[in-house]
C-alpha cells in the first residue's frame, strides 16, 4: 500500500471516527423524564448500525437531547430520523455530514467550542466555577461563577486563548466515573455545580466526562474527536449576560458568555454583518426614532404608545376584525378582574399564579387577567346551546397583564401588559378536524400578506398538566392528521404543551432569518369539563364541547416589534402610519400643499405638510428618515398644472402625474395592502438566499414602476444566511439590470 494510499484511508477512517459514537456508547439512555430545570442533557437513545467504506459495520446510538442543552448524535447518509411522527429516508451527501449543512454536525461543533471557551475561562482565571455549557440554536453558551464581572477586555482574552486551544490539537478523550466518584472528583476540583448536578441525576444513570488537555468536564456530550478541527480565527464571543442558576432567582447569578464559531471566517464575518443589520432594525431604536411607542422608568414593561404607534396598532386591529369576520369570527370583550374561584376552577391559580398579579376588592382575592380563555366560557354559559350552533368563534382583542422578571423584559416582545389577539373556539370533537384546517388557513393568509414564510411544531403534554395521558394522545393525534392532510409538516416539541392541551405553534422567519413563535392553536379537552359546559347533540343527548384556544398574531405588541424589524420600519402603504408627506418647494406653493392635504384626507388617506421653511433637500432627506412611503413634492410649476411630483422612499423619482392618478396609485396599494417593498428571504439552501434588493441610504428595498403603471419587485441573489444586500453605488443602472 503506497504513502497517498495510506493517507486517505487515514482521513476516512477519522473522518468515521469523528461521526460516530463507537461500540461503547458515548451518550448513554437515562430513564428520567424531561424536566427543564435540571440543567443537566438528558438523552433517549436508538441503536444504529453504520457501514464502513473499508467494510464491515459499526453500532453506536443515535441520541436526542430531551432538554435544550446540547448534544446529540450526527446524521449519515440514509440514517432515518422522525418528521411528522412517519419514518423518513433523510439523505446528507458525503461532502456535507461533516459540514454546517448538517444541524447535528453543527450543534457538536458547537458544543466542543462551548468546552474550549470553559478551558480558556479556567486557563485565564482559576477561581472561576463552571456551571453548563451547552450548544443553542445560534452558537453556545457558558454560565460560569466569577469574582468579577467580565468585560469586553475580558472576551478579547478569552477569544485569544481559544485560539491558541484549537492550534494545540486536543484530543477530546471520554470516560466515566461511579456516582461516588464523580462526585469526589469534581469536589476535588471545587466545581460545586458539577457536584450538585451530579447528584440530581437518577441513581442508575451513566456519568460521563470529557478531557482536553488538562480540562476535564461533566458532560453527555458528543463532541468533535480534537479542538484541532475547531477553526480558531472564526469564534467570536458575543455578549455576556446575567443568568440565574437553574433559572431560579433565589439561586446564585451567574455570567452567561455568548459565542458562535463557523468552520470559515468568511461564514462568521457574514454572521456579524447580520449582527449589525439586526442592531439596525433594532424596534425599540426604531419606535423611539419614528415615533412609535416608549417605555419609562415609571411603568417597567409596560409600553407607552405614541400617537403614530396608535395608527400603527388601530391599523392592524381593523386588518385583523376584516380578517376574523370573513372566517366567521364574532367579537366579545371580556372583564379585565375576575375572581380567584373563576381562576381556580380553570386551573390557573395552581398553575399559573406565579405570573399573575392579584388583588383584594371587599376582602375577596381576585386577579387581573393573563389570558381571555376563562372568559369565553363564562360568555358561552350565559344560554344553551346545540349542535347546530357550533364551533362557535368568539374572537377578543383581550388586554392582559403577566407578571415577567424585570431581566427578561426586552421592548415589545417582553413585556407585562399586552393586547392578545385571541380567539376561543366551543365545538364537537368530530368537528376538530376541519376547524384546525381553517384555522391554519387563515394563519396562512395572514403571514403571507406580512411576507413572513413560518414552520409549525407540535408541542407535546408537559410535566405539569390536566387530564389524562389517553385525552392528550387524542389531542396531538387530531393535532397532527389535521396540518398533515393539507399537505404542511410539522416537527415534535416534547413536553411543551400548554398545562391543559397541546399545540401546534407557528415560528414565522423574518427578513434576517430569524424565526419568532407568534401564531398557536391550543386543543383543549380539559377546561370545557371543569366549568360543565355542555351542548345539545343531534339525538338530544348532553355532550361537552372541545375548546381550541388560539392566536395569530401572538399578541399586537410583539408583532408590532416583529413587523418593525421585518420591514427596518418600512412599512408597506396600507400600514405606514403616515402614507404621504407633502413638500412645498417655497412659501407660495404653501396653500396648495394644504388643500392637496385636504383633499387626500377626505379620501381616507394619511396625509402631513411640511410646512417649515427649510430646503426642499433637507425635507427629503428627513422625510426618508422617517421611512414615509410616498412623498409629493409641489413647486410653482405643479400649481400651475395641478399636478404633484411623485418620490418613493427608495429614493425613485416617478415623476409629474395628477392628483387623481397619484390617488389611484395610493387607493390600490392600500386596498390590495400590497407590499410593494418586500425585504424577506424568498429561498434559502446551500447557504445561497434570495433577497429583496434595497438602498443604503433610506434601508428600504428598491422597486419600480412597470410601464403599465403596476409594480415589480428586485432581487439579487447573496451567498450566505438571509440578509439585506445594500446597494451602494448607481442604484438606477443597477436596478435596470436586475429587473424580474
Amino acid at each position: 500500500m503506497d504513502r497517498e494510499e495510506t493517507g486517505v484511508r487515514r482521513q476516512e477512517r477519522d473522518a468515521f471516527g469523528a461521526s460516530v459514537l463507537r461500540a461503547e456508547p458515548a451518550v448513554p439512555p437515562l430513564s428520567r423524564p424531561r424536566n427543564k430545570r435540571d440543567g443537566i442533557a438528558r438523552y433517549s437513545g436508538h441503536k444504529r448500525r453504520a457501514t464502513r467504506k473499508q467494510g464491515g459495520t459499526v453500532e453506536y446510538f443515535d441520541a436526542s437531547p430531551l432538554i435544550d442543552i446540547g448534544g446529540g448524535a450526527f446524521l449519515h447518509p440514509q440514517v432515518k430520523m422522525e418528521v411528522n411522527n412517519m419514518s423518513e429516508e433523510v439523505k446528507i451527501s458525503e461532502e456535507n455530514q461533516f459540514s454546517f449543512e448538517n444541524p447535528e454536525y453543527r450543534k457538536t461543533y458547537w458544543h466542543t467550542c462551548s468546552h474550549v471557551l470553559a478551558q480558556a475561562v479556567k486557563r485565564l482565571w482559576p477561581e472561576v466555577k463552571l456551571a453548563i455549557g451547552p450548544s443553542i440554536d445560534n452558537g453556545f453558551y457558558y454560565d460560569m461563577l466569577a469574582p468579577f464581572s467580565f468585560t469586553p477586555e475580558n472576551l478579547a482574552e478569552i477569544e485569544a486563548e481559544m485560539r491558541k486551544i484549537c492550534k494545540e490539537k486536543l484530543k477530546l478523550e471520554r470516560f466515566e466515573l461511579p456516582r461516588a466518584e464523580a462526585i469526589k472528583f469534581m469536589e476535588e476540583k471545587e466545581e460545586p455545580f458539577k457536584v450538585e448536578l451530579i447528584n440530581d441525576l437518577p441513581e442508575d444513570a451513566v456519568i460521563s466526562f470529557y478531557k482536553q488537555g488538562e480540562f476535564t468536564d461533566l458532560c453527555a456530550g458528543p463532541h468533535l474527536d480534537s479542538t484541532g478541527r475547531v477553526k480558531g480565527n472564526a469564534i467570536k464571543l458575543l455578549a455576556c449576560n446575567a443568568a440565574y442558576w437553574r433559572g431560579d432567582s433565589n439561586r446564585e447569578t451567574l455570567q452567561r458568555i455568548y459565542g458562535i464559531a463557523f468552520p470559515k471566517k468568511e461564514e462568521l464575518d457574514a454572521y456579524l454583518e447580520r449582527i449589525e443589520e439586526a442592531k439596525r432594525r433594532d424596534h425599540r431604536k426604531l419606535g423611539k426614532e419614528l415615533g412609535l411607542f416608549a417605555f419609562r422608568d415609571e411603568a417597567p414593561g409596560f409600553p407607552f404608545y405614541l400617537p403614530k404607534g396608535m395608527v400603527l396598532k388601530n391599523t392592524l386591529i381593523d386588518y385583523w376584525r376584516q380578517v376574523h369576520k370573513k372566517w366567521n369570527y364574532v367579537e366579545i370583550s371580556t372583564p379585565q378582574i375576575m375572581k380567584r374561584t373563576l381562576w381556580e376552577t380553570s386551573g390557573h391559580w395552581d398553575h399559573y399564579k406565579d405570573n399573575m398579579y392579584t388583588t383584594v376588592i371587599d376582602g375577596e382575592d381576585f386577579a387581573i387577567k393573563p389570558m381571555n380563555c376563562p372568559g369565553s366560557i363564562l360568555v358561552y354559559e350565559l344560554e344553551p346551546h346545540s349542535y347546530r350552533d357550533l364551533p362557535l368563534r368568539y374572537g377578543e382583542l383581550g388586554l392582559v397583564h403577566r407578571h415577567e422578571l424585570s431581566g427578561a423584559l426586552h421592548g415589545m416582545f417582553r413585556v407585562r401588559c399586552f393586547t392578545q389577539d385571541d380567539a376561543h373556539i366551543l365545538l364537537a370533537k368530530d368537528q376538530i378536524k376541519d376547524e384546525v384546517i381553517r384555522i391554519a388557513r387563515l394563519f396562512d393568509e395572514v403571514y403571507s400578506l406580512f411576507g413572513l414564510p413560518y414552520k409549525i411544531e407540535l408541542s407535546t403534554m408537559p410535566e405539569d398538566h390536566i387530564g389524562t395521558r389517553e385525552d392528550w394522545e387524542k389531542a396531538e393525534s387530531a393535532l397532527a392528521d389535521a396540518i398533515t392532510s393539507i399537505g404542511k409538516e410539522y416537527v415534535v416539541n416534547p413536553g411543551d404543551g400548554a398545562f391543559y392541551g397541546p399545540k401546534l405553534d407557528f415560528h414565522i422567519q423574518d427578513s434576517l432569518g430569524r424565526t419568532w413563535q407568534c401564531g398557536t392553536i391550543q386543543l383543549d379537552y380539559q377546561l370545557p369539563g371543569r366549568f360543565d359546559l355542555e351542548y345539545t347533540t343531534s339525538d338530544g343527548g348532553k355532550d361537552v364541547p372541545v375548546m381550541i384556544h388560539r392566536v395569530v398574531f401572538g399578541s399586537i405588541e410583539r408583532f408590532i416589534g416583529i413587523i418593525t424589524e421585518h420591514f427596518a420600519g418600512a412599512f408597506p402603504a396600507w400600514l405606514a402610519p403616515v402614507q404621504v408627506k407633502i413638500l412645498p418647494v417655497t412659501d407660495r406653493a404653501l396653500d396648495y400643499a394644504k388643500d392637496l392635504s385636504d383633499a387626500l384626507d377626505g379620501q381616507g388617506f394619511r396625509v402631513e405638510v411640511d410646512d417649515r421653511n427649510e430646503k426642499i433637500g433637507k425635507k427629503i432627506r428627513e422625510a426618508t428618515l422617517e421611512k414615509i412611503p410616498y412623498m409629493l413634492v409641489v413647486g410653482d410649476r405643479d400649481m400651475e398644472n395641478q399636478t404633484v411630483s411623485v418620490r418613493l422612499r427608495t429614493g425613485e423619482d416617478l415623476g409629474a402625474m395628477s392628483v387623481a392618478d397619484f390617488a389611484a396609485r395610493l387607493k390600490q396599494d392600500v386596498d390590495t395592502k400590497g407590499i410593494w417593498e418586500k425585504c424577506v428571504p424568498l429561498t434559502a439552501a446551500r447557504g445561497r438566499t434570495r433577497t429583496a434588493v434595497s438602498d443604503s441610504a433610506t434601508g428600504a428595498p428598491a422597486s419600480g414602476q412597470r410601464k403599465d403603471g403596476g409594480h415589480f419587485r428586485w432581487f439579487c441573489t447573496l451567498p450566505g444566511p438571509p440578509g439585506r444586500y445594500t446597494i451602494r453605488k448607481n442604484i438606477r443602472h443597477f436596478l435596470q439590470r436586475r429587473r424580474l
